[in-house]
């Protein structure tokens, strides 16, 4: 296992990962799990807590273990078994941040509705903001001067938030909204400073190094393959190592990151419409949502064997109705049929592994199943049987794989092992360049067609990237690219000026137009410069037939760090 090292910096810092999970969350300071939380004191050990949260009027009013608790009280208070209009209900609320969601209506339609006057920033807020006070509370009174502690670090309390490797730019921006939202940090530049993010994948990464894992196929120049199997998503993520002169392991993504909506919720919600055509007529009809609760707390994950019965314990000894094979408070299901339910979300993953393989620059044999999910016999040993005759090796790590991840992100944040990662999609700008009448695309667009200020003819919606899918991408790395603006005049340029930097998503490896799939082009950020100062500075120019204007030069960068995009301007002066 590897070692820590000493730390060495001029304050003293306290490091808290959080992982919100679709089902459950989790958080990690100073790798040492929080336990106790409310209403769930009775269960020793356990660093997870359920992603509930209660709204009562559209006000907070209780999240985890007491707002799965919370569900009898209002139950018992409205009577009938459902709860009253004024108290509603937000799980699988992580879903609702993943990046294009009208693509993928499929997901919407099977995840509940964000809580009325909600949004998906204020959930996040509401949620962030109570496992925040639960880790202080448990550091408050587990260690010794905790008070003490945590008042020496309090201006120095460093986050790292964990979210699926689908999850970019626009998803980080709103997970900090949240942060500052849920009292985590101040609205400072200082505050915003610490706020880290890791991918789910390469937390898990991280995970299984500080596990002490073999990566025995590394040795033999192979990679390896991890996939976080979690609640709503599956996270997949490939890597190598990087031979290295210092003692400090290094690795490298050999593929670009894949994120699936294939994790346990769908199996939970395909239990759901079971249930409710088989019991439809039946005096237990109305008991669907609690007896898919019990199928998901228990049966879910026990399930072994397609042969045998599964029994969902639901209600009380005298709840029977024989004709729909409920006796003594349990429902049997056949095992086939609960097998059915794991089916979409098996093939979906053995495809995805595939397709890591397939795309990876090097060899995979090796691959390492972590995250909720996993602790799954089921999907574990089908999984395994499917990938065996591939040459797929399927391993699960010993130990508490369901918060692997937020025991990676403090690793990530500490140790960085992760070097250089690989682009995901294509990122540039819409743009315009001069017309050639001999261009077939050209001719095409003559309807875009304007006169610069130079007097030169241009067609606009071209395409001019700046970082493409499949390059590697170091930490220090920053991707350039030249452009322009003319104008008739100094008042005439932009100020302040601004680009869009778009994402393409499409199957194309060399992207022209942005008319062409225009709904594979998506806005990630937008650049903002202040150009008041560099005006001054520009000297006419004469272009066609002696047209007078400005020429404001400029550069793009991008650079990804460590998991967050940046984007800046370089302006500069032409002769």
């Amino acid at each position: 296992m590897a070692e820590f090292r000493p730390y060495s910096g001029a304050h003293r810092k306290l490091l808290i990962a959080l992982d919100i999970g679709t089902t459950f969350s989790g958080q990690v300071p100073q790798i040492k799990g929080v336990t106790r939380f409310p209403a769930q004191e009775h269960v020793g050990g356990d660093s997870k807590v359920p992603s509930i949260i209660y709204y009562k009027d559209s006000e907070f009013l209780a999240a985890g273990a007491e707002a799965a608790n919370i569900v009898e009280d209002l139950e018992d208070v409205t009577g009938g078994g459902k709860t009253c209009k004024s108290f509603t209900r937000a799980e699988w609320f992580k879903l609702h941040m993943r990046p294009n969601p009208k693509q993928s209506l499929d997901i919407t339609q099977s995840i509940p509705p964000l809580p009325l006057n909600n949004t998906i920033v204020g959930v996040f807020a509401d949620f962030l903001g109570y496992l925040y006070r639960c880790a202080l509370t448990y550091i408050r009174d587990t260690h010794l001067d905790g008070v003490g502690l945590l008042k020496s670090v309090e201006n120095h309390i460093e986050f790292v938030l964990t979210h699926p490797n689908a999850w970019e730019g626009a998803q980080q921006a709103q997970l900090r909204q949240a942060a500052i939202r849920g009292g985590l940090v101040p609205n400072l530049e200082e505050g915003n400073a610490r706020i880290h993010f890791v991918t789910e994948g390469e937390a898990g990464l991280h995970f299984c190094i500080r596990r002490g894992l073999s990566f025995e196929a590394m040795k033999r120049g192979e990679g390896i393959l991890i996939v976080d199997a979690g609640g709503g998503t599956v996270d997949l993520s490939a890597y190598g190592q990087v031979t290295s002169v210092s003692e400090k392991q290094s690795f490298h993504e050999i593929t670009a990151p894949q994120c699936i909506f294939k994790g346990s919720v769908f199996v939970t919600k395909n239990a759901y419409h079971y249930l409710r055509n088989r019991l439809r007529g039946s005096t237990f009809a109305a008991d669907v949502d609690h007896i898919t609760r019990c199928f998901d707390d228990t049966a879910k994950l026990r399930f072994r064997n397609s042969e045998e019965p599964q029994y969902i314990k639901f209600g009380r000894t005298r709840d029977n109705d024989l004709n729909f094979d409920i006796r003594s408070g349990q429902i049997k299901i056949p095992g086939e049929d609960v097998a059915a339910f794991f089916e979409p979300c098996i093939e979906g993953i053995t495809q995805a592994i595939l397709k890591q393989k397939m795309h990876a620059t090097k060899s995979i044999t090796s691959i390492f199943l972590i995250g909720g999910f996993s602790a799954s016999d089921w999907l574990y040993s089908r999984l395994k049987l499917s990938l065996k005759p591939l040459g797929l090796e399927l391993l699960r790590p010993d130990g508490h794989v369901n918060k692997a991840v937020a025991d990676g992100a403090v690793s990530f944040y500490i140790d960085h092992f992760v070097k250089a990662r690989v682009s995901k999609f294509t990122y540039g700008l819409d743009s315009y360049v001069p017309y050639d009448i001999t261009n077939v695309e050209h001719r095409r667009r003559l309807a875009t067609l304007f006169v610069d200020s130079d007097g030169v003819d241009n067609v606009q919606r071209k395409f001019s990237p700046i970082l493409k899918k499949g390059t590697e991408v170091k930490e220090t790395t920053e991707f350039r690219e030249d452009f322009f603006r003319k104008a008739d005049s100094l008042d005439a340029i932009p100020n302040p000026m601004m680009d869009d930097i778009l994402c393409y998503r499409g199957p194309s490896t060399d992207p022209q137009w942005t008319d062409v799939e225009s709904d594979m082009y998506t806005r990630l950020c937008t650049v903002v410069s202040d150009t008041s100062r560099i005006k001054r500075s520009l000297r006419p120019k004469r272009g066609k037939e002696g047209k007078v204007y400005f020429h404001l030069k400029y550069e793009v960068i991008l650079s990804f760090g460590l998991t967050e995009l940046k984007a800046q301007y370089n302006l500069m002066i032409t002769p």
